[in-house]
């Protein structure tokens, strides 16, 4: 799919037609493979209508759309046997007419590929790693969209609410008084009236998750009202649960129509398995419900407009990661929308606008929030600004909390994080927990009450201070080089250097950086400090580098740097103590 994409961009056939094109032909390879489509509808149409180079196939591709939105009925006479076979679709997701797109043989054998393998295998929520996979890097990393396994995002449905509703269907289970099959459909009806809302839904991942389960429950809970009746009952009729419970906001148009369609190719497979449940054929073609995802930038709209908060249950998803120092000038604008002039925002990662948007949004109801973030919220200064906001001003309580784990992702060029699980409320909880992560094993603990640091504790934050509450040093950086790397020597290069240069030993010094201390890595410098004009000349690896730094400085655009270059065999800026210290690492995921 990564290189159909990238072959069609490079055709000029760009943008949104190119987005709508490609979840297009996803839906048309899943539904073939899955019983929306007659088996292997699709793939025998475009090898047996389209010619072998391909140059028909955009056009043919058109026509099959145009069929797919056309309801019963209302066939022009005389239409191509093989394209009637195809059922009526509807849900809007066929309905706007494309340019034609331009496809080459090789593109339609990249197409055909595709088509070959077993999509039936694959979760609609892998959709989202699809999508993942065809954008660039760059654009990733600056909107912060990042795909998340299914093993992370079940650690926030669970922990949200599922293991409540499962508990609470368990105890209806054990109930053998005359009100079990009333209290049984009350309990589904309750499945039917929830309302889920991801403020950052990208290509609707943890909706779809949050959907598959809430359909597999509510099966369970069927089997259990209807027991033996169930061959004589329509299927149809008793699923209640549907895609309309869903809503979600996306600021990218392409992630709307993935989470769209994985949400409605998730209900038709757990359609198959209601129908095998009760010995049934079901399905929901035409589409009639569809599920509320919205494009819009969620910082600047209110989430009423999309789910008024009296309706929502749950909000939950994985905000963009995006750092202080990596936001766009869009974003430091977003950042200025949610946070105005409150003090100290300037030390906020991106995601913090999220948090403060759902704590305006979930005052009022009993509502709950589950976010994945990076680590980097629960940690340092952020925390004074963050969560002294969130106390104070929202009243928040966090009523579950899964501490640092790395995130993962199976999306090609996936993120390198570690991350937090964090569920919070405007209404304090009894049975908070606190999820603990060493290597494969997991703990959870009982907490009274959840401190801002993920730890059992008040509310308390620690803030910024300008000066010291005792008499202790100052902290400040460490030595900077600003040498072009010509005073630093690897350890793969210490010897042979020794070896050419002897005498220059007694100039070699360790190097501690962020990254050597934390892991011991071996690494050098040229410490001259007390080096004399003559030994700097007459050691020819030493006379080398230093005129190597001094080159590198001249030629630097800031100013401060050009000055140094009269200084060229030593540090830039030297802040190297004359007795004992202590080294904290600037940055470190650990």
């Amino acid at each position: 799919m990564c290189e159909l994409h990238d072959a069609l961009k490079a055709g000029a056939f760009t943008g949104h037609e190119l987005e709508r094109l490609l979840v297009r032909i996803l839906f048309c390879m899943f539904a073939e493979d899955t019983g929306i489509f007659p088996p292997d509808a699709f793939t025998q149409f475009i090898r047996t209508h389209t010619r072998e180079d391909g140059s028909d196939l955009g056009q043919h591709l058109n026509h099959l759309f145009e069929v797919l939105d056309t309801a019963p009925g209302q066939h022009q006479p005389g239409l191509d046997e093989d394209l009637a076979a195809f059922p009526y679709v509807n849900g809007l997701l066929f309905r706007e007419r494309l340019r034609t797109a331009v496809f080459n043989r090789a593109m339609r054998e990249s197409l055909l590929c595709c088509c070959d393998f077993s999509w039936a295998r694959i979760s609609p929520a892998v959709f989202g790693s699809l999508f993942q996979g065809v954008i660039e890097d760059r654009v990733r990393r600056q909107q912060g969209a990042h795909y998340t396994s299914e093993r992370d995002i079940m650690k926030v449905v669970r922990s949200l609410f599922l293991d409540e509703l499962r508990a609470e269907f368990e105890q209806l289970k054990r109930d053998r008084s005359t009100r079990r099959r009333a209290n049984l459909e009350t309990f589904q009806q309750k499945l039917r009236a929830l309302r889920f809302l991801d403020p950052a839904c990208g290509c609707g991942n943890f909706l779809v998750l949050t959907y598959r389960e809430l359909r597999l429950l509510e099966i369970e809970v069927l089997r259990e009202i209807y027991g033996l009746e169930q061959r004589e009952l329509n299927v149809r009729d008793l699923c209640e649960v549907d895609v309309d419970q869903f809503y979600g906001i996306e600021i990218s148009e392409w992630p709307v129509r993935i989470a769209e369609v994985a949400l409605w190719l998730m209900d038709h497979q757990m359609n198959a398995q209601a129908a095998e449940a009760f010995g049934q054929s079901f399905d929901r073609l035409p589409l009639r419900s569809s599920p509320h995802i919205v494009q819009a930038n969620a910082l600047r709209i209110d989430w009423n407009d999309v789910l008024p908060r009296e309706k929502c249950s749950y909000v939950l998803g994985n905000p963009p990661f995006v750092g202080k120092h990596l936001m766009t000038k869009e974003q430091r604008q977003d950042m200025d929308v949610v946070w105005g002039e409150t003090h100290g925002v300037g030390v906020l990662d991106y995601v913090t606008a999220w948090y403060r948007r759902a704590a305006e949004y979930i005052q009022g109801p009993g509502m709950v929030v589950g976010f994945v973030s990076t680590n980097s919220i629960t940690q340092g200064e952020q925390v004074g600004v963050l969560w002294s906001e969130l106390f104070q001003r929202y009243h928040v309580k966090i009523h579950f909390a899964h501490r640092t784990f790395p995130w993962e992702s199976e999306a090609r060029g996936a993120s390198h994080v570690h991350v937090v699980i964090i569920g919070f409320g405007a209404l304090d909880t009894a049975g908070k927990r606190i999820f603990d992560y060493e290597d494969d094993r997991v703990t959870v603990a009982q907490a009274r009450n959840i401190s801002p640091y993920l730890v059992e504790g008040p509310d308390v934050v620690v803030t910024s201070r300008r000066r010291p509450i005792c008499d202790v040093p100052a902290c400040q950086y460490g030595s900077k080089p600003a040498d072009g790397g010509h005073l630093i020597i690897e350890e793969v290069d210490r010897r042979r250097f020794l070896e050419e240069n002897p005498i220059a030993r007694r100039y070699l010094r360790p190097l501690l950086c962020a990254e050597e201390y934390l892991y011991s890595i071996p690494r050098w410098c040229l410490w001259l400090v007390d080096a004399s004009p003559a030994d700097i000349r007459s050691i020819p690896g030493i006379r080398q580098r230093v005129q190597a730094v001094r080159s590198f400085r001249e030629a630097s655009i800031k100013a401060p740097t050009r000055e140094k270059a009269a200084l060229p065999a030593l540090f830039a800026e030297i802040r190297q103590p004359a007795t004992r210290y202590i080294v904290i690492p600037r940055h470190t995921s650990e």
